[in-house]
């Protein structure tokens, strides 16, 4: 018996344009000659839906859509996930589907309620086991977060399943791909069951899900893959709990799956989204750099317009390695000056000013006058501004409000400077598109400057990158405290001082926008610290 796996790229709520992927990949399983195709964790709706799950309505159309792909089981049998509602109850279930008549139903049993998920939000669990049977093979049946605990496994074998099926919506973080396979081999390795495991792929607004599916024979042995971040029908050969597939895309070595994350998640937001291109602030610096290379890889030149706004303390080199990249990308670029305009506003504001110190207000304003023509430019053509701060500066507030942090989408909100510099090697090693090394070497080798002020350096007020990277992924990604960061090796002033700043500018992040996550915690769905709070260990 052929198996198919169906890693589509859905839309969240558009439960027709999804309707419309399933039964294209309905009908490519059944040229191919399969016998059963699974899809991933809610389906139907596309994950994670939020409070759409709140509305009655969604249900009744979800099921509408369920009993439209239901017509379509005719030769093979559909297992698809889908919300559920009854007696008041909301449960994230799979209904399978042969001769188009509902043969098997399952309700998941494991409900994430950490990092990204919120399930407890919207669902109570299920319990009972799902066993169903295709030409001889018992098929159990898990949902994603099942197969993290032995319990829903374990159930389904004592049900009598030789291959557990896997409809998952897991999203991507750094070498999750890894610890998915890891966790399954577990699985596999108690109850002795083939394992096929079917994964989302797309952007999600901050979420990047990488596809991956894969299947795991009753050795644990990892048979077959799916290539990350695109669409792919991975198709199996089954005979009882017997698996084989030639199969086995290569999967990107750390980094790339970073850069790669990082396009997907800015080609999905614009795109589903309808917005018809994007605009950037470039500065001369690495990090819109990054960020400049990242939207041309994602939607193409012509969809990307850069815009350079030197003051003067801009220096010459930024605009010069500026104009470089755009020779090398070949997209819009526009220069406008922001000097007469900060002179205006420093004016208009001198008599309040008057008797204070130049300080951090006069930088500020600089970054504000900035983020007005960009949101002005985005007002008159709708293209979206993309921020280009990364995680380290959002950590210590090391950015402005309405200036740099004015825009629609974060592509590096979850991406420390370390790691930007790092992605920028790997892009400029790569060839994509036909486009090789676009980011300028000075770009990536000269100091960090706002330029806000005369020879102004990123370093003049925050710790060494490389320090502040290290304690930032401690204290933020790890949870450890204070006390145990500094244990293992930091200067107690370094790390004081960077959870001081944390702390204090957790009213910055929660204005900020949405951003691209590729770390096990970034500055959003799973970051939820209260603006007002006196604690500090």
């Amino acid at each position: 018996m052929l198996i198919a796996l169906s890693q589509f790229n859905p839309i969240v709520g558009n439960i027709e344009y999804n309707q419309k992927k399933m039964l294209h990949d309905i009908s490519e399983a059944k040229k191919a000659g399969a016998r059963l195709i699974v899809f991933p964790e809610l389906a139907v709706c596309g994950y994670p839906p939020e409070d759409l799950l709140l509305r009655p309505s969604f249900y009744q159309d979800c099921l509408n859509s369920l009993n439209e792909l239901a017509k379509a089981s005719e030769g093979i049998a559909l297992v698809i996930g889908h919300p559920e509602e009854e007696n008041n109850e909301r449960f994230n279930a799979v209904t399978v589907f042969d001769q188009q008549t509902a043969i098997a139903h399952y309700r998941k049993l494991s409900l994430p309620n950490n990092e990204v998920f919120d399930e407890y939000r919207y669902f109570s669990p299920g319990g009972e086991a799902c066993v169903f049977t295709i030409d001889g093979t018992a098929f159990g049946v898990n949902i994603c977060e099942d197969i993290w605990h032995p319990e829903a496994a374990d159930r389904a074998k004592l049900a009598g399943a030789e291959v557990l099926l896997v409809p998952n919506a897991s999203p991507y973080h750094k070498d999750k791909e890894q610890e998915r396979v890891e966790i399954a081999k577990e699985r596999v390795k108690e109850t002795g069951l083939a394992l096929l495991y079917c994964n989302w792929v797309g952007g999600q607004d901050e979420l990047v899900f990488d596809g991956g599916s894969f299947a795991l024979n009753t050795e644990g042995e990892l048979i077959a893959h799916s290539p990350l971040f695109e669409e792919h029908l991975l198709f199996i050969e089954c005979a009882g709990n017997q698996i084989q597939s030639e199969t086995k895309a290569s999967w990107p070595s750390t980094d790339a799956a970073l850069y790669q994350a990082l396009v997907l998640g800015v080609r999905d937001y614009i795109q589903k989204n309808r917005f018809p291109g994007v605009l950037l602030g470039l500065s001369g610096g690495v990090d819109s750099g990054l960020t400049l290379a990242v939207a041309i890889d994602a939607l193409g030149a012509d969809k990307v317009h850069a815009v350079m706004m030197p003051s003067k303390y801009t220096a010459d080199i930024s605009v010069i390695d500026s104009r470089e990249m755009i020779e090398r990308v070949k997209c819009q670029y526009s220069e406008l000056d922001i000097w007469p305009m900060y002179e205006q506003f420093v004016s208009t504001l001198s008599p309040e000013f008057e008797g204070r110190a130049l300080d951090t207000t006069e930088e500020n304003i600089q970054a504000r006058v900035r983020g007005t023509l960009l949101m002005a430019l985005s007002n008159k053509t709708g293209k979206l501004v993309l921020t280009t701060g990364n995680k380290s500066e959002m950590t210590t507030g090391y950015c402005t409000l309405y200036g740099d942090m004015a825009g629609g989408f974060a592509v590096l909100k979850d991406v420390s400077k370390m790691t930007v510099y790092r992605l920028c090697e790997y892009r400029n090693q790569t060839t994509i598109d036909g486009l090789a090394n676009p980011i300028p070497e000075r770009i990536i080798t000269r100091p960090p400057s706002a330029e806000l002020r005369p020879d102004q350096k990123d370093q003049d007020s925050l710790p060494p990158y490389e320090v502040l990277d290290a304690i930032m992924e401690a204290y933020v990604e790890r949870n450890q405290s204070m006390a145990d960061i500094i244990a293992s090796g930091y200067q107690e002033a370094d790390v004081v001082r960077v959870v001081k700043l944390l702390k204090i500018n957790e009213y910055k992040r929660r204005q900020a926008p949405v951003g691209i996550r590729i770390t096990p915690r970034g500055f959003g769905k799973d970051w939820r610290y209260p603006i007002t709070n006196g604690y500090f260990a």
